[in-house]
């Protein structure tokens, strides 16, 4: 559902969920971002989506966004996240201003080209950076640029990327980052993403950096944190998974209807306990909706720390509410969800995979009560 889309965006955004649908079943066995994949995700104009129009994007907002996404989302996770984590990237940055001119023109000019972009922060000993902590990956200086060596785990669409933004230390112990070309010398990708339990198809792969250049006007000195980065980030990750819902509860009530046992003689859709199940998914992840459109829209009026809390709770509410109605799909429909001649094993997979982004829980809702309460949020 994306009431809020303009015939714009509804078209750019159906055009990346047609792409998305084409390749998705190929890219979950392959377990990766298929050549033909990239290519399509590229073609689909969804880099432009959360570029503002003086630099030659759509300028979707960021309500805007969320229901474009939650589209992707249902079309497949994996591919869809693939696109959320360039389009949220692209969207933070020019709101938060938290990069340099060079980095920002570069980002744009990428994002018109339909070259794909993610961060990269995550490391095997650091895990994810939002806890804190110092990168292992280094970045010296070197000539009239940067000596870029280490390594980053959960590179959602590794091989698909054409560029990326590093987080990196340097060795006075600042932690900068850098827009690394994915496709220049020294860049490495290690392949330890097949078998994984989720998002199968998003070759979440590491990426290793051994001696990359960087041109020194593409760093990133530190900053003060933004809290844009936040908003678009949970909003992609919410309303993504939370597309993993909407697909479940489609497929339950396509296998319902069609279904008939021939001891009952009708569709088990005529069934009071699937009919019940039914209503308590679409009823959670209908409240799941409501809350994150209504998150977004009180950031687009007022882009400020007050309206992060909201978002962060329609994070948690999103994500776990996937969980639930996936889950709930597989036991309403029984043995038949445990097959590929549903798609519900895939999607309970996948939704499982929403409770691993940040915030945790705990954090997301002790910051809105903090908020509520009057105090600082505590840890």
């Amino acid at each position: 559902m994306t009431h809020v889309l303009s015939p714009t965006l509804q078209d750019v955004t159906d055009r990346a969920a047609r792409a998305i649908r084409s390749h998705a079943e190929a890219c979950e066995a392959a377990q990766d971002v298929t050549p033909a994949a990239a290519a399509a995700l590229r073609a689909s104009g969804y880099t432009r989506l959360t570029l503002p129009r003086k630099r030659g994007g759509l300028g979707a907002t960021l309500e805007e966004y969320a229901a474009a996404q939650l589209t992707l989302g249902q079309a497949n996770a994996a591919l869809a996240l693939v696109l959320a984590m360039h389009t949220h990237v692209v969207g933070a940055a020019f709101q938060g201003g938290t990069l340099p001119g060079p980095m920002l023109a570069a980002l744009a000019r990428a994002s018109v080209e339909g070259r794909l972009v993610n961060a990269l922060a995550s490391e095997p000993e650091l895990g994810s950076p939002s806890r804190g902590g110092l990168p292992r990956t280094t970045a010296v200086p070197e000539g009239d640029g940067w000596h870029l060596t280490g390594r980053k785990t959960w590179a959602t669409g590794a091989r698909a990327l054409d560029l990326a933004v590093v987080s990196a230390a340097t060795p006075g112990g600042e932690v900068v980052r850098l827009l690394v070309d994915m496709h220049a010398p020294g860049v490495g990708i290690e392949p330890t993403w097949t078998g994984a339990l989720a998002l199968r198809g998003s070759g979440s792969h590491d990426v290793t950096f051994a001696g990359v250049h960087v041109p020194g006007d593409l760093l990133a000195p530190p900053v003060p944190g933004h809290p844009a980065s936040s908003a678009w980030f949970w909003t992609a990750i919410a309303a993504t998974y939370l597309g993993v819902g909407f697909a479940a509860l489609g497929a339950l009530v396509g296998y319902a209807r069609e279904r008939v046992p021939t001891a009952l003689g009708a569709p088990i859709a005529t069934l009071p306990r699937v009919q019940e199940n039914v209503g308590r998914i679409a009823g959670e992840l209908r409240a799941a909706r409501a809350l994150l459109l209504e998150a977004a829209r009180g950031w687009d009026d007022a882009p400020t720390n007050e309206a992060v809390p909201a978002l962060a709770v329609a994070k948690a509410y999103a994500t776990n509410a996937a969980v639930s109605a996936t889950d709930l799909a597989v036991r309403t429909a029984g043995g038949a969800a445990l097959t590929p001649a549903l798609p519900l094993e895939r999607l309970l997979r996948d939704a499982r995979a929403g409770l691993t982004h940040p915030p945790a829980d705990e954090v997301s809702y002790g910051s809105l009560g903090a908020q509520l309460l009057g105090v600082e949020a505590r840890r």
